[in-house]
């Protein structure tokens, strides 16, 4: 059986990205990598049996408006009981939601990759 290993997203600001990713979504860290030089290098987040990995580079992200060629959106399962708090703190923070459906609501993050919180196809918590 083959199942989703990890995600890789690339980033000028290491810290930054992970910050969002483990203040404002919840996912807790797994590692720390850093370069020879001690700079950080990654940061690895826990999706519940995967990773999110947060890479540091130096080119700068391309923006998908809904849908494009390649990787366009990053979902994350949410309980549907916890979305509106969510929304809301985000909202908060200055990551406003971009556009919604009956299941799943849309923001960027901090580098501007489309996110989305689904709890498709669950009903309620």
């Amino acid at each position: 059986m083959t199942r989703l290993h990890h995600l890789a997203l690339g980033t000028a600001d290491v810290e930054r990205l992970a910050a969002f990713y483990r203040e404002q979504l919840e996912l807790q860290e797994v590692q720390r990598h850093h370069h020879e030089s001690g700079a950080l290098r990654s940061v690895w987040l826990d999706l519940g049996g995967s990773w999110l990995m947060i890479e540091q580079c130096d080119e700068p992200g391309s923006w998908v408006d809904e849908r494009g060629a390649g990787l366009f959106l990053l979902a994350l399962r949410v309980a549907p009981a916890q979305l509106a708090a969510l929304t809301e703190r985000l909202r908060a923070h200055g990551h406003p939601i971009e556009a919604r459906t009956e299941y799943t609501a849309y923001l960027r993050d901090p580098d501007g990759n489309r996110v989305g919180l689904s709890h498709y196809p669950e009903s309620s918590a």
